[in-house]
């Protein structure tokens, strides 16, 4: 289905199958018009909408990565995890997420995992970490 038989199925001004009328009845075969309806506008404010609404899914999606894999980064490959998380959580930010808190704890969380990084590293002395003796 293309955004615009979406947006016709929304407004309800096609005449086909979608909507269940006028697509065998009369004046089938007439021009647009001809019905006795003005010809529908264009739905150029329900596809902003629509766009607007996938962006911000799309946001918010990013936010809920970010937090997740900063939280999963604190544990495993926060040499990996801590910057994706980071990277993620401010393209959620500068795309308007309507998860806000949740894209600033997982930047949080992906700093922490640099942080945790550094420490066990400086620890070791090797990029490699054990808790072990």
């Amino acid at each position: 289905m293309t955004l615009t038989d979406f947006a016709r199925r929304v407004t309800g001004s096609g005449t086909c199958a979608d909507t269940g009328s006028g697509a065998a009845g009369p004046g089938a075969g007439a021009a647009p018009g001809a019905t006795g309806r003005p010809p529908a506008p264009t739905p150029v404010a329900d596809a902003d909408a629509v766009v607007s609404r996938a962006v911000g899914r799309e946001a918010d999606g990013l936010a809920v990565a970010s937090f997740v894999l900063g939280l999963v980064g604190l544990l495993v490959f926060n040499v990996l995890l801590g910057p994706t998380a980071i990277v993620m959580a401010l393209l959620a930010l500068a795309r308007r997420t309507r998860r806000r808190g949740r894209a600033l704890l997982g930047l949080a969380l992906g700093v922490a995992d640099l942080v945790v990084l550094a420490v066990l590293v400086t620890g070791n002395g090797a990029v490699a970490w054990d808790f072990g003796g």
